[in-house]
């Protein structure tokens, strides 16, 4: 099964990697010193740019209004790995549907193999629902019953 390059994911995420392209261990890096709140934004702009509310499902409202005030404010190392999580699905979904529009009907579209859940609440939900995400994503990427 192919994943998410980490070039993608960077790119999705907003950070650079240090050097020409972005490395797994560069995202592990940004992961653990925690992400700029920035970068919650824009991964909220890339999965659902319709709903102001979707970046609450990561952070709660009162968390990142009280972050808001502080300059330089950074997510901690548990919200960054779940924004990097969502990176990565999105990223590989990308892949597998070839564009951000068909990426985010998979995501956000009540899956049978899910028992009717949408990926992107199973994804949110923990890392194992999101490798079973993945999972669905490599089946379809190589033609198997998904």
């Amino acid at each position: 099964m192919s994943i998410a390059a980490p070039e993608s994911m960077a790119g999705v995420l907003g950070i650079a990697g240090t050097g020409p392209k972005a490395t797994t261990l560069d995202i592990v890096d940004h992961i653990q010193k925690g992400f700029a709140v920035k970068a919650l934004y824009r991964v909220s702009d890339f999965l659902a740019p319709g709903d102001v509310n979707f970046k609450f499902q990561i952070v709660s409202r009162a968390t990142l209004a009280r972050r808001k005030k502080q300059p330089g404010a950074r997510l901690t190392a548990h919200e960054s790995d779940r924004l990097a999580r969502l990176a990565k699905v999105f990223s590989f979904a990308r892949e597998v549907w070839g564009d951000d529009e068909g990426a985010r009907a998979f995501l956000f579209r009540p899956h049978p193999m899910l028992r009717g859940r949408r990926p992107i609440d199973v994804v949110l939900g923990t890392e194992l629902g999101a490798r079973l995400v993945e999972e669905i994503l490599g089946r379809l990427q190589y033609g198997s019953a998904a």
